[in-house]
């Protein structure tokens, strides 16, 4: 994989404020669902998504930029060493002799242990056929630990807001029940240890981007749930309890007497699940329906004129 802060366009001092605000941007933007007939979307995807994973994460990120991991997550190779035939330094430098390596036994380093970790381990895998502990802090390596597994979960608007758990079938045909995180959004990425491809150093992880749904109704609003209700002349006038959904349930709500088209009313605790604990409120929206051509309405309206000037604050 590319460097992940270019593929994220981040300065490598960014926060990680910006290293988040930089994925959420592209996800949004390469997410397949709205690249249907982008097929190097998907690639570009998970290349980001990728790339957030190492950089979201402070341990991995601080290894990175200390070389000690590659892009990949996978542990980097002592000295440069890149391979095996022309030489094991990247960018076309020479092979390292037996020259480059003179001096180092009299400081107590075992060349057999330097290329054990290179040529796939204990016990022979050495082409010098030593063994035991590194000049480097005398420990080796760990093996590395399978790949990550990238998954998309959709996720129901009303399901996003209340929290509910959702069922998710892994690559290995296990279903496990997923807790979605409080605050969760579109974009959001969860982590399973251990959930990812096997590997000599154990599991690697999956990662989970969670799609919330749009809803037929209901608006988000940071934590706020918006809701349009339409509501009639008479109610409007004379005031009603009217039945209206929310993420919870359906529930009565008063409109008081003579209420405008326009006018917000809060229910306190149904909006989304926050971070700080608590949930945000449901915003409900008046609109008075009239209905068209009712003749009995107009005879009734007949001689009546409001008098007010409803438009006074318009004018300049």
């Amino acid at each position: 994989m590319a460097d992940p802060y270019t593929t994220l366009g981040v300065a490598r001092d960014a926060s990680e404020k910006d290293i988040k605000s930089a994925y959420r941007k592209l996800a949004k933007e390469l997410h397949p669902d709205r690249n249907k007939d982008n097929p190097n979307a998907a690639e570009r995807f998970s290349e980001v998504t990728r790339a957030y994973d190492l950089l979201s994460d402070k341990d991995k990120r601080a290894q990175f930029d200390r070389g000690e991991i590659d892009a990949d997550g996978n542990p980097a190779m002592p000295f440069g060493m890149g391979g095996m035939g022309g030489g094991f330094r990247p960018g076309g430098g020479r092979g390292y002799s037996a020259q480059d390596f003179q001096g180092f036994g009299d400081e107590g380093v075992d060349l057999g242990d330097i290329f054990e970790g290179l040529f796939g381990g204990r016990g022979g895998g050495s082409p010098f056929g030593a063994r035991g502990q590194s000049g480097f802090g005398g420990t080796r390596r760990p093996p590395p630990r399978g790949g990550n597994v990238q998954y998309r979960l959709k996720v129901p608007f009303v399901d996003a807001a209340t929290g509910k758990d959702q069922r998710i079938t892994l690559a290995d045909g296990k279903t496990i029940d997923l807790k979605l995180p409080a605050g969760v959004e579109d974009g959001t990425q969860m982590r399973l240890k251990g959930k990812g491809e096997q590997g000599p150093g154990g599991a690697g992880d999956a990662l989970v981007t969670i799609s919330v749904e749009p809803h037929p109704f209901f608006r988000r609003e940071g934590n706020d749930v918006r809701i349009d209700l339409p509501i009639t002349l008479d109610e409007a006038v004379n005031g009603a309890k009217v039945k209206v959904p929310t993420v919870d349930g359906a529930v009565m709500l008063t409109v008081a007497p003579g209420s405008s088209s326009g006018k917000v009313l809060r229910l306190k605790g149904k909006g989304f699940q926050m971070k700080t604990g608590g949930r945000g409120d449901q915003l409900v929206t008046l609109e008075i329906d009239i209905p068209d051509h009712d003749a009995d309405l107009v005879s009734r309206l007949e001689g009546w004129r409001d008098t007010r000037d409803v438009r006074a604050r318009l004018k300049s």
